[in-house]
């Protein structure tokens, strides 16, 4: 009996011990300081925790030269949310918060309502904040901060050190207004946090450092000023919601009082807004062995946003956030994940890569690797230096997940995010340039269902082009609109004559009227993100033309603008959209161009009740759109990169002769003596170059994928995407590979063209489609290549006339054609070398 109580004794002080260790690792932290203060009140408040006056107190602030004032500001109502916005102390002179504190990591919190107060003026704040010895706030001028994010309250987090000495003395929090100005303070929270939360632990080697191999540590001497919190897709059970601010998007609080904000789609581009959210799953038992529990609430790890499991559709996008930060500061950047999916249980069944600025910092993260298995949350910490150009005061941070071609289940998920800027003692936190600085901006709610993406009054990276012309009609979440403040949207709808070129015509604001009588609604053919197009004419009725105006609260501004007549009036080509004139000026920003009245070619093939297209009249309409994209890959001007091909931007004359238009978001350069360019990605769903959304490299070949797809759309009739119950068929670029590899050509051709095509013709046409279509950029053929591979297709079309085997009277000939050519990985390089010699001798281009 004896030794079996003794084997159960020691079965119960190793199961304790390991409670304990495990204990250490994952259990909550309580505070040791969790101070509140209500500035200008005194009592206690408590809308969910305990907010004390300042008020006769032992926190009452100490004035330098005149007395601090206390008054209420101007709020029409109180509700708990309310607390501490509701009161404030002022002060003309510098005043001072004192306190004793413990010597370690603390969270420093800062509530401002810029409002008129009793006899001090709202544009009159303006003052510097300092804590210990780092500087928190310069000069900062909150009601022109507060303006300029279309905030009305605003909140500041930082994270900062006290070492012993300093715990040996008072901790002062000090207020210095400007000359002639005043500071204010609303609330002030003081809250201890656990060691090493954010900051180097003692024998940490550091944090990865992204484009270099050295790691970097974060010291005690650093102070961090928290950015971006996001519970990413973040659902559940309404826990603590409250307003940090007043932007309208849900905050929910955690055990150290952290704010995590459940709306990270207003930082997704567009085509991430339509990757799956992961339903929040309370089924899951969280296991913290690998991460402190207070890493970040569980409710952060219970939902997240993947790509989904849609393998033909991921193999082209990806998850894209964009956060605008201040240039030439480093940022900590943290990602939480936790593998939620059951049937993801060993590793290799997720990776994804992970992309921070465009470099790539996971080739092949596999969270089931880093945690050990299913429910078991962990966290990636990366540090970035955000560079940009001299005058650039803000550039974007970007992130993106890419599924994994080699996983199983080529899949990418994402449940939390914070970000950090980082600064050393005796410089400038958030001394950002007032007003038009970034000052952790919200966008306002628009009235449609899609908030509009978070973005600065301060002009984002000049290399991205929004396209202000064309039928450009964007797909699901295309709508958001650029949510730069209301007065920098007005900002932006001047362009400076001066700055125009003056070999265009310039149209009075009379003229255009007159033209479409008055912007008539029965004159409008068609509507887009820049505004709409009107049918009109000029010159005394003589010329038929269409107008296309820009909105005034279009995302696509005056840049775009300027950037869409520099290029027009430069090039000249029988398949481009020709620029007859402008108007700029009085608020109006007009484009008018030559009338197509064949409309879109689009509008030829599908959901239409316009009649088919012949098969020979389809052929000549790719060849032209085709020479002209090779004209703008090769012309006089240098290379000009469309970066939007697809059906809608060609459009077609009386004659049916093909114009390719809208070059809005088209890059140009004098050469290309390097392989890529390097820029944020554009383009339209379903046409986008896999490799360049992933990369963010653009080269001509991107829109030698895009023209594959329009190709694709020519030969079947039906859209670029769809949606299936049969993934297979939802992405037309990935069907009509996959049909062409297994010889079922006859499952893809629009049903009116069987028995008009010849297979001489077909395998032809489809061989120059998919090999525009390769995944490897450098694999594909040049434009002039399609050219000559099209122009080769329509003569052997033409010679067989007549006699010619067609397609539903001789399948098996075109699938035994088609298998021996094409039926392998290495189908691209069927062409022949006479027509596609850099097929065998790929050269990047």
């Amino acid at each position: 009996m004896k030794p079996i109580l003794t084997l159960l004794y020691l079965f119960l002080f190793v199961y304790v011990v390991t409670l304990l260790v495990a204990g250490d690792l994952a259990s909550t932290y309580t505070p040791v300081e969790n101070i509140t203060i209500a500035c200008g009140t005194n009592g206690t408040f408590d809308p969910y925790r305990d907010w004390s006056g300042d008020i006769n107190s032992k926190f009452s602030p100490i004035g330098s030269t005149t007395q601090v004032n206390t008054s209420t500001s101007d709020y029409s109502y109180y509700y708990s949310d309310d607390v501490p916005y509701y009161t404030a102390r002022l002060s003309h002179s510098e005043f001072t918060y004192s306190f004793n504190l413990t010597a370690g990591q603390k969270f420093i919190r800062l509530y401002f309502y810029p409002a008129s107060y009793t006899n001090f003026s709202r544009s009159k704040a303006l003052f510097s904040v300092k804590a210990g010895d780092f500087t928190l706030l310069d000069n900062f001028n909150a009601s022109a901060t507060a303006d300029a994010s279309g905030e009305s309250r605003l909140y500041r987090e930082f994270c900062l050190n006290v070492d012993e000495e300093q715990s040996l003395k008072t901790f002062n929090i000090t207020f210095s207004p400007s000359k002639d100005a005043y500071a204010f303070i609303n609330g002030i929270e003081i809250v201890s946090m656990p060691t090493s939360l954010y900051y180097s632990a003692a024998k940490s080697e550091g944090f990865r450092y992204v484009g270099d191999s050295q790691l970097h540590r974060i010291e005690n001497s650093t102070a961090l000023q928290t950015l971006y919190r996001l519970d990413i897709a973040g659902g559940g059970p309404t826990l603590s919601f409250q307003y940090p601010s007043s932007y309208e998007y849900m905050y929910r609080s955690d055990d150290v009082y952290r704010w995590w904000n459940i709306s990270d789609d207003v930082y997704l581009d567009s085509l991430s807004k339509t990757i799956s959210e992961l339903p929040y799953n309370d089924t899951i038992q969280l296991k913290f062995v690998k991460i402190p529990e207070y890493s970040a609430p569980e409710y952060v790890y219970l939902t997240g946003r993947s790509l989904g499991m849609e393998k033909y559709i991921n193999k082209s996008y990806n998850l894209t956030w964009r956060f605008p930060v201040d240039s030439s500061f480093h940022y900590l950047v943290r990602l939480h994940f936790c593998e939620l999916e059951p049937s993801f249980t060993q590793s290799g069944d997720r990776k994804f890569q992970i992309n921070i600025n465009s470099q790539t910092v996971e080739e092949g993260a596999d969270i089931i690797q880093w945690s050990g298995g299913n429910g078991i949350p962990v966290y990636r910490d990366y540090v970035v230096y955000m560079s940009g150009p001299e005058n650039e005061k803000n550039v974007d941070l970007s992130l993106t997940l890419a599924a994994d071609e080699k996983s199983s289940y080529n899949e990418a998920i994402l449940n939390g995010l914070e970000i950090f800027k980082l600064l050393d003692s005796n410089v400038s936190y958030d001394a950002r340039r007032n007003p038009d600085s970034l000052q952790l901006k919200r966008p306002k709610k628009s009235s449609e269902s899609t908030p509009t993406v978070a973005i600065v009054a301060g002009v984002i990276s000049s290399i991205i082009v929004f396209s202000v012309i064309g039928f450009l009609v964007f797909r699901r979440g295309w709508k958001a609109k650029d949510s730069r403040s209301s007065h920098r949207t007005k900002k932006s709808m001047k362009v400076y004559k001066s700055s125009l070129p003056t070999n265009c015509r310039h149209f009075s604001l009379p003229e255009i009227k007159v033209a479409t009588e008055n912007f008539n609604a029965t004159s409008i053919i068609g509507v887009g993100g820049f505004g709409n197009v009107y049918k009109g004419r000029i010159d005394g009725q003589a010329t038929l033309v269409a107008i296309k105006r820009l909105k005034p609260d279009s995302s696509q501004g005056a840049h775009e603008f300027k950037t869409e007549i520099e290029l027009l009036t430069q090039i000249c080509h029988r398949h481009l959209v020709s620029l007859i004139g402008y108007r700029n000026g009085k608020g109006e920003m007009i484009l008018v161009y030559d009338y197509m009245a064949r409309g879109t070619l689009r509008d030829h093939l599908y959901n239409t009740e316009n009649p088919p297209l012949p098969w020979k009249e389809r052929l000549q309409i790719c060849i032209g759109a085709a020479q002209g994209l090779q004209y703008l890959h090769s012309g006089a001007m240098g290379t000009i990169i469309h970066r939007d091909v697809k059906s809608t931007n060609i459009l077609l004359d009386e004659n049916w002769v093909a114009k390719v238009s809208d070059f809005g978001l088209s890059k140009g350069t004098n050469h290309m003596s390097k392989t890529h360019i390097s820029t944020l990605v554009k383009g339209s769903f379903g046409y986008l170059d896999p490799e360049y959304f992933r990369t963010q490299h653009l080269t001509p070949q991107s829109d030698v994928y895009s023209f594959g797809v329009v190709l694709c759309e020519v030969l079947c009739a039906r859209p670029a995407v769809i949606h299936t119950e049969e993934i297979r068929q939802a992405n037309l670029a990935e069907w009509a590979k996959s049909c062409h590899q297994n010889g079922e050509l006859d499952q893809i051709i629009d049903p009116i063209l069987r028995g008009n095509i010849t297979a001489e013709c077909l395998n032809k046409f489809t061989e120059v489609a998919i090999s525009c279509m390769h995944d490897n950029g450098t694999e594909r053929p040049s434009m002039t290549d399609v050219v000559r591979g099209l122009e080769l297709a329509l003569q052997l079309q033409q010679s067989a006339e007549g006699n010619i085997n067609c397609i539903e009277r001789n399948v098996e000939t075109e699938t035994s054609s088609s298998e021996k050519s094409c039926a392998t990985n290495d189908s691209i390089k069927c062409i022949s070398a006479t027509i596609f010699s850099e097929i065998n001798n790929p050269i990047g281009r």
